[in-house]
């Protein structure tokens, strides 16, 4: 059986498939921007110099007192020879830009944490605190030399949410078998949504290297 808890806004399952949990069906507004982008998790699992494609991580979760290991080592676009290490390789990201909305992630994460998220599905969820933090990567062509640059990020910040509920429902599940889309290593595709716990925070938004705009999240200051 698929470990789930019914995702936030509305649930749609993928048909004759154990290896993706069900989909998180968005309500887009259409007079807010939003940050909407599919990523590559092949490049994220295996990182080549000659893919240009947008790539994704999640580098610390935690649910309540439960904190999820990042033990996914993956090359740094940002910084070539370096690795980081993700609790989840990303395949979807998007965010609405206002500063109450939830932040929805899809991603791969490894068979230890599929089996944390598994025992808190099954056990209740009953603290939906939630510390996290992200990197996006976009390749900047106008960038001197051209590279990787973030392009949405908490700036190794750790942000303060709650998993995304609607009634009794929280978004957040993950597939009970390992996915086809990315099948080495091994690794079990999930959905999480996230909202800012009311203080001020700040995410980053990015159209290239050295254009950062600073946006609230929880709160605004002003």
């Amino acid at each position: 059986m698929l470990a789930r808890l019914v995702a936030g806004l509305s649930v749609g399952f993928v048909p004759n498939t154990r290896e993706s949990p069900p989909a998180i069906t968005l309500i887009r507004s259409a007079s807010m921007p939003s940050f909407d982008h599919a990523l590559d998790a092949r490049q994220g699992y295996a990182f080549s110099e000659r893919v240009q494609t947008p790539v994704g991580f999640i580098t610390r979760f935690a649910m309540g007192d439960t904190e999820l290991a990042a033990d996914q080592p993956c090359a740094d676009p940002g910084r070539p020879g370096a690795t980081l290490r993700a609790v989840a390789v990303l395949s979807h990201v998007y965010w609405e830009t206002g500063v109450t909305d939830a932040i929805y992630f899809s991603g791969h994460v490894s068979a230890t944490n599929k089996q944390r998220i598994a025992e808190l599905i099954y056990q209740g969820v009953t603290n939906v605190s939630a510390t996290f933090a992200f990197v996006v990567y976009a390749f900047d062509q106008a960038g001197q030399p051209a590279a990787y640059a973030p392009c949405f990020h908490s700036d190794d910040a750790a942000l303060q949410g709650v998993l995304e509920k609607r009634g009794e429902d929280l978004a957040l599940s993950v597939a009970d078998d390992p996915s086809n889309d990315v099948p080495s290593p091994r690794n079990f595709a999930f959905q999480l949504g996230v909202k800012p716990f009311p203080a001020a925070q700040v995410l980053h938004l990015a159209a290239g290297a050295g254009r950062t705009l600073a946006k609230p999240w929880g709160f605004d200051p002003v």
